[in-house]
């Protein structure tokens, strides 16, 4: 089973928050489905995802991605996959 641990650097965290709950359809659509969100503080969150289709996944972080990174603020970002040991 593959997951996907994000860490989000963000300018305002109810922005983020707003534009990532609209981008939750492109991001299923593209393989990931969010499993918990946790909020740092007002400009970094992490997300949990478990990961049904690797490579769209990939290619989704790769592109389309940056569209909702620069609509929700954010201004870096780590990703990483891992699987159940």
């Amino acid at each position: 089973m593959t997951q996907m641990i994000a860490h989000y650097k963000v300018a305002d965290y109810a922005r983020f928050r707003t534009a990532f709950d609209a981008d939750a359809e492109d991001r299923g659509n593209n393989g990931l489905s969010l499993l918990q969100l946790w909020r740092e503080s007002d400009t970094a969150a992490w997300a949990l995802y478990q990961v049904g289709d690797a490579l769209r996944a990939r290619a989704y972080l790769d592109g389309a991605a940056g569209v909702f990174n620069s609509q929700a603020g954010v201004s870096a970002t780590e990703f990483h996959f891992v699987e159940t040991a």
